[in-house]
This record gives C-alpha cells, structure tokens and sequence, in this order.
C-alpha cells in the first residue's frame, strides 16, 4: 500500500495536469470470503493509491459476514476500505440445496446495489458459488466483469463455476501459461486476456523475511520452533461429501499419531463444512494439547505460519498455489486440487482412504525445504492489472465476441510488464570458466556471461550469485521471464536435494555443497543441479540428436571423459548418483594410471588430460615436432600439439590417438552389450578425432545384434550450458503418491 501511495503522489500533479478531463473508472470489488480478499486486497490497495484514474466501492458478502468463520470482514475494515454494503447472502444449511438457495439470494439482493452504485467495471474472484452469482446480476445488468484466476483447471465442481464466470466476463486476468491457453481453448478474445500472475504473489515474495516468531507464537505456542509444526486446511468436496468428511477424519486421526503441534482451520462455507466441524470436536481437536484450532487467520500471519511450517496438510488451492512460494511442503490430499499445476514440493495422495497412507505422506513430506516456485507469479500482478484496467476502452461495445478455432498466434495482449519469452537461466560451472547464460525455450542462448572460477568455495559461490542476479535482472531487458535456474558441475551430484557430493579435482573446495538453498532464497526461484555428463545427455534429448530418441548414450570426450544415458525417455542417476560415469569404464586391466586411483580406464587413454600426458613425453624425447609445427619456448605442450602432430605425418602421435580412440571405441561397446542403446552421441572437442575410430571398433569387436547403432557427433554449440536450462525446462512438477 504504500508503495503505492508513494508512486502516486509522485505522478498524481502530471497526470492531472494532461488528463484533467479523463474519466475515471469505477471498480466494484465484490469479495466474498477471507480466501478470495487475499488476491483482491493487493489490486484493491493498487486501486486506491491512484484516485486519479480510479473509484472504489467495495462489496460485502457471503461468509466475511458469519460469525462461525471469524466475521473476516473486519479485516477489510483494518486494512481502511470503506465498504460500501454488506449482503447476507449465506443460507444455513449443510447439504448442497443450501448452497442453491444461497446463490438464489445472492441473486435477489444485488440487482439493487449495483442499480445504486452503477460501476464501469465489477471485479470478481475464483470459482466459488458466491461469484457465480456475482457475475450473473453484472452480465445481466450490462456492466463489464473482470475475472481473476479464470482458466485453470482443479478437479470439482469448482471447475464448472469458474469456467462459467469465464463465460459471463468480459475480461480476464490469469496466473499461468497452462490458464491462458485454456481461455483461448474456450473461445475468449486473447486481446482481453491478461497473464499478469497471481496478486497475492506480490505481498508473499517479500514476506518470508519478516519478523514470524512471535505470529508463531501467538497462534501455536511459547515452544514452538519453525519447521516443526502443521498447517492443516481441508475444505468438504461438495461432489462427494460422504467420502470428503470420511478423509477428514482420517486426516486427523494421522496428525493425532504423528504427533506435531498442528494449526487446524475451520473449513469454507460448503455443503458438509458443518459436519467437518462436528468431526473435529468429536475427536476433541480443540482441547487436544498438539492442537490449535482457529476459524481465522488475518492473510499477512497465515503467509508467515506456511512459510515457515514443517508442512502443510489438506485440499485448500492454498497449498498447491501460494506455499510453493515458501517451497514449504505441502500434502494434497484427495482430488480437490489435482488438476491444478503444481511446484516440486506438493505430494498428491489422490487416494487418501486409510490412515496410514495419510500418515507415511507425512513422514514423506515433514521437515524437508523445497526450492521456491514462481508458477503463478513473479511478484508484478498488481501494476501489470492496474495498467490492463487503464486500456479498457468503455466505448466499445458491451456484447462479447468469442474467437472460435484456429486460435491466433499472437494470443495475449502485449503489455510491456508481461515478459513473454519463458526461459531458464543455466550455469556452467567448469575448471577454469564459470559461465551463465539466458536460454530460450528453443534452446537459444540469449545472453551469455563469462568470468574465471573463484579458486575459494565462498568467492565462487559469492560470483555465482552476483551473475545470476545480474542476468535475472538483464532478462528483463531481452524480453525473456526466467522459470528457473539450472547448474551443471563436474563430479557427482545428488540432484534431489541440489548439493555437489565429491567434484573433480580441477575444481578445489567443492564437496557436500548445497547449491540449491542460497541461490533460490537469494533469486526466488527453483534451482537444479546436476552432473555435466547428464546435462550433456539433457541437451541432446531436447535440442540435440537424441530428440525423440527412446534410448541413447551420450559421451563427453574434453579434459575429462563424461556421458550421460538416456533411457525410455528418462534420464538415469543410479542409487547413489554416479551412473553414467562412463570415463571409468576399464578396458585394460594394466594400462596407464587414472587421476581416479585406477588403471586401464578410458580416460586415462582419451581425455585431453590423457593425450597431453602423452604429448609431454614426445616432447620431451624430441619426438613431438614434424615439419610444418613450431612452437614457443614458453608455450605448454598441449593435446593439441599431439593432433597437430598426427595431421602432418607423426607415426607416434597417430599411434597414440589410434589407441585413444581404440580405448574409447571397447568402452561404447561395453555400453551397447550393457545398455543397448539405438544412438551413441559423442560431444566435445575431440568428438569428431575419435567418430571414425570408434564405429571401426564397433564393427570389430560388437555383438551383431549391436551394430546397427549410430555413432554420430554431437551438432550443440555449447551443451554444458544448454543441459543445464533443460534441467529447468523440461522438468515435471507434478508428483503422485
């Protein structure tokens, strides 16, 4: 509010001096309950702070006005709105014809006020039935309705309500790509549909460093410490109460057994929400000492509560959509909110009819931290929708047009805050260069950014941060949105929890180190890290030759000797992270020493490191140089000089590369008569010296059956970089249990 309030003092004299004549627009706000006053508050204070465009009236109604739910508009009042009128709308009763009749006068009661307060424009929420009335008396009064949260899709009956105020409204504003397409899928004008995030996100990713332990305190307890208690929210499924009030209880039953103090809040106005509430002083939850149950949290305290929970627990959209800001973990419980998309910490149990499956969920789930996700916002909905609500033209005309198939290409309206391109930022974290860079969906690199590894863990870490800060802040610039960062690294990686196990020797300092935290508390975003093989093999699955491909093998040939395997579709990590550790694959039982302790490996016959090996020994016999090379007194004898050697007629040195190539060639087939792939990728900078080599070595020494595979050269400018951003776009959020 006041950043607002700052920003129009500023402009407010300028404006008015050129738009003196302007007509302001008048917004209604109709909010219905504390859920949907979460994402209209940040617009409604956005709103307020420019009187110079806007008039506000706000409207009251559904369970804000029940005392059984806290009386939650008092809220509204502290937050210093005044409300223009207050409906009771809410018919008592537990069963659906309750909800029916509630809609019914909903409908009698707001002909009325709109009659009196005539607004240009209605703003209405969600999905619930109070809306559904709502946006029936705007459509049929002839006032212009804006939706909020339209097109997304969860799993109930709340699907049916807010694809039907899709329909009555004239236009929408939508949290997420998948939300926008299904708008367009349904027929609505894309120049009337705003992708500006979800406007609670604007308050959320600025909360979690705030003061939280004496709102901990005040609502769980003295002894409470963070993430180490439950947020439980379960609301009844009003397709299927029976079986929503049966999970309930065992629900609670579980929380009883896992025993960590729980905050429980009462359920929404629904059929079945009153016997939820018998169920949970049935089993004494409100004097059970685990236990603190509320029928109100006010929404800044309720964001503090999740953000720093041990879990959270129950069916509320809530869970799926705001907590991944936290990447606190959250546990969805039955279908509810299935269809909805979610961040890596959600754990769907679709199935939740026993106790202890609830139970072993919680066990799951408790205590971990996931990377922080931005699927419905990046903290920018309110000035995005302020200025959407500036462009609409009240002289064109009321009646809606609908946009049947085929869809336009240019499917949402170009605002300049909407940054349409989706992109990931990728690290390439190498022995001598760490590199990152802005990469498109379409795996172009977009910015890239370059500076030598810090030989320090903390100046590493430290320069990491800085760059990605500084290309995050670029992408703006580029017209790119970033979704996420990924990491590729030498050494073995645990890719589920972001943390560098044991790194090559070519980088100092960099064991048991946890990537993922300080990069995604310090960009709000999800971070992955990974292996630079798997990353390699990544890149060619999206990009490279192994799109489409079900099984194949990539091999890196550079310093080191890497490779990543790919099969059915998936890539594999092994049980303790080191498949695809391909470089240690022995193919001679007494061949040269390995930088890993070993003998016979194929790096030690055809790294870089390897061949440079060999080339100092030429070198130093006076066997290296042929007629055609020089080379300076200074200058180190590198790999390179062994190629250069080999080229211009060097017996020794192609002796050498034959080995190497002969070394690498048995390994691949070790990996056909292993895995049986249908393409072999070979990348890196001495890929294409070691191609002929190793499908001659097939041809000799493989399986018939084997043969047939492809042995090709790897097409990628940069695979480091682009593996690492397909880390991030091609991951899959959605988990099941």
């Amino acid at each position: 509010e006041l950043y607002f309030k700052n920003l129009s003092k500023q402009k407010q004299k300028e404006v008015m001096e050129k738009d003196g004549s302007r007509h302001k627009l008048r917004v209604c706000v109709a909010t219905c309950n504390r859920a949907d006053y979460s994402k209209l508050a940040p617009i409604m204070f956005g709103i307020k702070a420019e009187p110079q465009f806007f008039e506000l009236d706000v409207v009251v109604l559904g369970s804000h006005l029940i005392d059984d739910y806290g009386n939650t508009y008092r809220m509204i009042e502290q937050d210093d709105f005044d409300i223009h009128t207050r409906l009771h709308t809410i018919v008592r009763g537990e069963d659906e014809a309750a909800m029916v009749e509630s809609v019914g006068l909903a409908l009698v009661k707001l002909p009325d006020v709109l009659n009196r307060l005539r607004p240009d424009i209605m703003i209405v929420h969600g999905d619930r039935f109070d809306a559904l009335a709502l946006a029936t008396s705007a459509a049929l009064m002839n006032i212009r309705i804006l939706h909020i949260e339209g097109g997304e899709v969860s799993g109930t009956i709340d699907d049916s309500i807010r694809h039907a105020i899709t329909k009555l409204a004239h236009y929408h504003v939508c949290c997420t790509r998948s939300a926008e397409q299904h708008l367009i899928a349904m027929c609505e004008d894309h120049d009337r549909i705003l992708l500006a995030g979800c406007p609670s996100y604007d308050k959320l990713l600025s909360a979690k460093n705030k003061d939280y332990m004496s709102i901990i305190r005040v609502w769980l307890g003295e002894d409470v410490k963070p993430r180490d208690y439950i947020v439980a929210l379960q609301h009844p499924v009003t397709t299927d109460i029976k079986h929503s009030i049966k999970m309930f209880e065992l629900t609670l039953d579980a929380l009883i057994s896992f025993n960590k103090r729980t905050l429980v809040l009462f359920p929404n106005v629904d059929a079945g929400d009153k016997e939820m509430v018998r169920v949970m002083r049935k089993k004494g939850i409100e004097h059970h000492p685990n236990f603190r149950a509320v029928k109100h949290v006010p929404f800044e305290q309720f964001i503090q509560l999740v953000a720093h929970a041990g879990c959270m627990i129950g069916n509320s959209s809530c869970g799926v959509r705001e907590v991944g800001a936290f990447g606190t973990p959250v546990i969805n419980l039955g279908t509810r909110q299935t269809g909805r998309e979610t961040g890596e910490n959600v754990l769907h149990v679709r199935d939740a009819d026993t106790q202890d499956k609830i139970l072993h969920a919680l066990q799951l789930q408790f205590g971990k931290q996931y990377p922080c996700s931005k699927i419905y916002g990046d903290g920018n909905a309110v000035p995005r929708i302020l200025k959407f609500l500036k462009s609409i033209n009240l002289e064109e005309p009321l009646q809606k047009k609908f946009c049947f198939p085929p869809v336009k290409d240019n499917i949402s309206q170009d605002i300049d805050h909407i940054l349409e391109t989706q992109s990931a930022l990728a690290v390439d974290l190498g022995g001598t260069n760490l590199r990152v860079a802005i990469v498109s969906m379409k795996g172009e690199i977009v910015k890239k950014y370059t500076q030598l590894n810090p030989k320090t863990y903390e100046n590493r870490l430290e320069l990491i941060l800085k760059m990605c800060v500084e290309a995050a802040s670029e992408a703006v610039n580029v017209n790119c949105r970033i979704l996420g960062v990924g990491i590729s690294t030498g050494g073995r990686v645990n890719p589920r929890e972001g943390v560098v196990l044991h790194s090559t020797k070519l980088i100092q300092e960099w064991s048991c180190v946890d990537l993922r935290t300080p990069i995604s508390d310090s960009l709000h975003l999800p971070v992955w890290v990974d292996n630079d093989g798997n990353c390699a093999a990544l890149a060619e699955r999206k990009f490279g030759h192994g799109k489409g491909i079900e099984n194949f093998v990539t091999l890196i040939t550079g310093t080191g000797i890497g490779g990543g395997i790919i099969h059915q579709h998936e890539l594999i990590h092994g049980s303790s992270f080191c498949a695809a550790e391909l470089g240690h694959i022995v193919v001679s039982l007494d061949g040269p020493e390995c930088l890993c302790g070993s003998q016979g490996c194929i790096e030690a016959y055809a790294s870089g490191i390897a061949l440079q090996r060999e080339a100092k020994k030429l070198h130093d016999a006076d066997l290296l140089l042929v007629e055609g090379m020089s080379m300076k007194e200074e200058e180190p004898v590198s790999a390179a000089h062994l190629i250069q050697a080999a080229r211009l007629g060097n017996a020794r040195a192609a002796g050498i590369l034959r080995t190497a190539g002969t070394a690498l060639g048995l390994g691949v087939v070790n990996i056909l008569h292993t895995l049986n792939p249908s393409l072999v990728v070979l990348s890196g900078v001495l890929a294409g010296h070691y191609a002929g080599a190793v499908r001659d070595v097939i041809q000799r020494q493989a399986l018939s059956s084997a043969k047939a595979v492809d042995v090709v050269v790897s097409n990628l400018a940069d695979p480091a970089l682009l593996g690492a951003a397909s880390l991030v776009l091609d991951y899959t959020t959605r988990r099941t249990c």
